[in-house]
């Protein structure tokens, strides 16, 4: 439960609202800034998906660049599927060394890109 469904109940029950350190990328395992924070639809929004997940833009970015909204509503609608494709395991790996606030230019796969 995110947004402003979350900001309700958590009004309700008088707790302060999450901490901004309190938000872990369940990708990469980093702490995510509020300026680098994005929502992921697990299923995308096109495919009847509602749920989703804070990850950090650069992740989401990779998730989006790696697969089509097909591929992640059939296959990779989970955070355990996603990291278990081999393609962004490897990105995984080589993001976990860099700063919380890090952002690169992500491109689309080659196999997107050539629509196969």
């Amino acid at each position: 439960m995110t947004g402003r469904i979350r900001k309700k109940l958590l009004a309700n029950l008088n707790l302060p609202p999450p901490a901004e350190a309190d938000v872990v990328c369940p990708l990469c395992g980093r702490p995510i800034p509020e300026t680098q924070r994005d929502e992921h639809h697990l299923v995308p929004r096109s495919k009847g998906g509602r749920e989703t997940t804070p990850l950090h833009r650069i992740c989401h970015r990779q998730i989006h660049a790696l697969f089509t909204e097909r591929e992640l509503a059939e296959a990779y609608c989970t955070i355990d599927a996603l990291i278990a494709h081999p393609e962004l395991a490897k990105f995984v790996r080589w993001v976990r060394r860099k700063p919380d606030d890090f952002f690169e230019r992500t491109r689309k796969s080659a196999r997107l890109r050539n629509g196969r």
